[in-house]
């Protein structure tokens, strides 16, 4: 993480983003999904994403797909997913600017898989990636998840957190790094919240 973070800091920062965790957050829960006939959009979303992105933050979806090590379908099936979900943001006037998968699983089957990674939430190698990729700051920019792993990496990473309380969160596993900034129902709430906060107190990445 030393390493990763102090190559961030030698690139010229520019960019703010919100992060989006997929599965639960973006699109309803499909346990291990690659059809997109099950693909839909989550409640309430919408209209917050196009105001995220009118105020200069970039969309970027962030996701744990486990299914590859396991085994349950192919890398490259991740695809036609990513696909479907552009198009049914599209069609409400809604463009995501990148989207990054962790495929790893320690108890995978799939030996290119099979491995422990700084990918997978909650650790915050997407983040950085991402950050990286697209000159983010993550210190002014926010990460919308609906478990507490999503908050953690978000937190980790240096980015303010929105928890979507959906009911998908059920263990509720405490610790300093995941205690979000805030707790909506939606994605909409998620966006008030964040357009409202002052831009003076967003911290800076360190």
């Amino acid at each position: 993480m030393q390493t990763q973070t102090s190559h961030l800091s030698r690139v010229m920062v520019a960019n703010k983003a919100v992060f989006l965790y997929k599965d639960g957050t973006l699109v309803t829960d499909v346990p291990y999904n690659v059809n997109p006939d099950l693909i839909s959009l989550s409640e309430n979303m919408t209209k917050g994403l196009k105001s995220l992105a009118e105020n200069g933050y970039k969309l970027i979806v962030i996701s744990n797909q486990s299914g590859v090590a396991m085994g349950f379908f192919e890398h490259d099936s991740l695809e036609i997913g990513q696909k479907r979900i552009s198009m049914l943001l599209a069609e409400h006037g809604v463009e995501i600017t990148d989207f990054y998968y962790c495929p790893h699983h320690p108890q995978g089957i799939v030996n290119e898989y099979k491995k422990k990674c700084n990918c997978r939430k909650p650790r915050a190698g997407l983040l950085y990636k991402a950050a990286e990729e697209h000159h983010i700051d993550l210190g002014k920019s926010w990460l919308i998840g609906d478990i507490l792993d999503d908050i953690e990496a978000g937190n980790v990473a240096g980015c303010k957190t929105v928890l979507i309380n959906n009911g998908n969160e059920t263990e509720w596993k405490t610790g300093l790094k995941r205690i979000p900034d805030c707790m909506v129902s939606d994605i909409n709430g998620a966006a008030d919240y964040i357009l409202e906060v002052p831009y003076s107190i967003i911290k800076e990445n360190e």
